[in-house]
């Protein structure tokens, strides 16, 4: 019988925490502003401060404007999944192992996103990974809102029934959305990662429990937190 107090329950960010993506994120970025006639010199600060966040919220909130807003989503998800499909993307270091000794580890993972279903799938199959966990969530899954809203998480926990409660969950992601997440899903674990976008100061301001060299660190944190 698994302990009640066992971390059982990990939801782990894709780009910048288990999966390397060089920048893409801001290529496309500016690619998709570039379509609508937009300089994306002027957007990309907020687009940095709000990595992590569902990207259709992103495009709202710069654009204004619906139409606007849905446009460039799907200039950025076309971008993104060119630069995905010709080879741009890998794992970070360790993650296809960390995740691997997690479920060793008897917990259950839940990789997450902020891009769309479409891309999300597009990203698991260059890297080989469909399988590899027992579910993936983009925004779409959870109502409609991405991070900095926990529902990804909540969803989680609901669609996995893994846990008993929200305190054996552990949450991990290299952005300070991806805390502000964690902590309001009442996770018990909210680490932040090194290898995405946001620094050490940025992941503690927002909530970070603990703050890692990189995924392949996690299965030995929850070893002992476990303890």
């Amino acid at each position: 019988m698994k302990k009640l107090n066992e971390l059982n329950l990990v939801v782990l960010d894709m780009a910048g925490t288990t999966v390397a993506d060089g920048g893409l994120v801001e290529q496309a970025f500016s690619a998709a502003a570039e379509r609508l006639g937009a300089d994306p010199a002027t957007m990309i600060d907020y687009v940095r401060a709000t990595m992590g966040e569902s990207k259709i919220s992103v495009f709202r909130h710069l654009f204004g404007d619906e139409t606007k807003a849905q446009a460039a989503n799907a200039a950025f998800e076309e971008a993104y999944g060119a630069l995905v499909d010709g080879g741009r993307i890998a794992p970070v270091p360790g993650a296809r192992e960390a995740i691997e000794h997690l479920r060793d580890q008897g917990r259950t993972v839940v990789l997450t996103t902020g891009f769309a279903r479409t891309t999300q799938d597009a990203i698991l199959a260059a890297l080989g990974w469909q399988g590899l966990v027992e579910l993936t969530l983009c925004p779409a899954d959870a109502g409609g809102r991405g991070r900095p809203y926990p529902d990804m998480v909540l969803a989680a926990f609901l669609r996995t029934g893994a846990v008993d409660g929200v305190q054996q969950i552990a949450v991990v992601g290299d952005t300070s959305y991806d805390m502000l997440s964690g902590v309001r899903s009442g996770a018990a674990v909210v680490a932040g990662v090194l290898t995405g976008a946001h620094d050490t100061e940025q992941l503690k301001t927002h909530g970070a429990t603990h703050v890692l060299g990189s995924v392949a660190e996690l299965p030995e944190l929850l070893a002992g937190a476990d303890r």
